[in-house]
């Protein structure tokens, strides 16, 4: 069985942000599985530095005006459209003054990391659920690129399990090589609170939460994993190894044939042939 419709959570994405290999990955990667007859829908943050007169972003109203609650403060979720009319690709933004208006992505103009990207990976990952759920679109696959879309394989398999977008859906998890060096904090407990998620979901980890465990959150509740460079990256490989979850090692953008029979093999994963 063929994995038909592919969500694309990703982090970064040209044109819309400085080209890195993490915005060539969220770019190329869903125009060519699209092209091999999928269907897609693509998100990514509606950062601060994204110029979005340049870019025609204009806000779906339909979409827009629920307020996400994230350790008893409401956050207004705003959602924006472009498309990329090369590739007939469509791109949804996720965005909230609090969170991404005039600020960068990682980190501010002098390098120094936001002391909230935990949070904002938190409001990212509920935002793209909530917006999902409003789209009445059933997505095969949830494909989840790099640390800000870290807390979607937990959400998915449990606040969101039960709902019918997401109940059969497989997640792919795919670490980078961008990292942060600022743990998520002792609050990030109560600020991932959501339904049945509560801090204890965070026990096996440092009260802080580091940059390598949160990473190792997605992986625990993913159900593939793909990783750029295994040595660079070998103990999230054995964390995944020990809990028998699939990784698709050394891969990149270009790799399309690699990530597509990924999917199918995930998709498949507990179905009978």
């Amino acid at each position: 069985m063929k994995a038909k419709k592919i969500l694309f959570i990703t982090q970064e994405m040209t044109p819309y942000v400085n080209d890195s290999e993490l915005a060539a990955m969220g770019r190329k990667l869903p125009q060519e599985i699209q092209e091999k007859g999928r269907e897609i829908r693509t998100f990514m943050p509606k950062w601060g530095n994204i110029n979005e007169r340049r870019n025609q972003l204009h806000e779906v109203i339909r979409l827009s005006g629920m307020n996400l609650i994230i350790d008893d403060t409401d956050h207004p979720l705003i959602i924006k459209v472009a498309s990329i009319q090369s590739a007939r690709m469509q791109v949804y933004f996720i965005d909230n003054d609090d969170y991404f208006l005039k600020r960068q992505m990682a980190t501010d103009e002098e390098g120094n990391e936001y002391e909230d990207n935990g949070e904002r990976a938190i409001f990212y990952a509920r935002g793209v659920l909530e917006t999902v759920k409003k789209l009445r679109w059933v997505p095969d696959i949830i494909h989840c690129q790099s640390w800000m879309s870290a807390l979607v394989p937990l959400y998915i398999k449990t606040a969101y399990k039960e709902e019918p977008s997401f109940r059969d859906s497989k997640v792919i998890y795919s670490v980078s090589s961008e990292e942060l060096k600022r743990p998520m904090g002792t609050n990030f407990g109560n600020c991932i609170a959501f339904r049945d998620v509560d801090k204890d979901v965070l026990q096996d980890f440092s009260p802080e939460v580091t940059f390598e465990e949160l990473n190792k959150l997605a992986i625990k509740y993913s159900d593939g994993i793909t990783v750029p460079d295994t040595k660079k990256f070998h103990g999230l490989v054995e964390y995944a190894q020990e809990k028998e979850i699939p990784v698709l090692g050394d891969i990149c953008a270009s790799d399309t044939d690699a990530f597509s029979e990924f999917y199918d093999k995930t998709w498949n994963i507990g179905k009978d042939e």
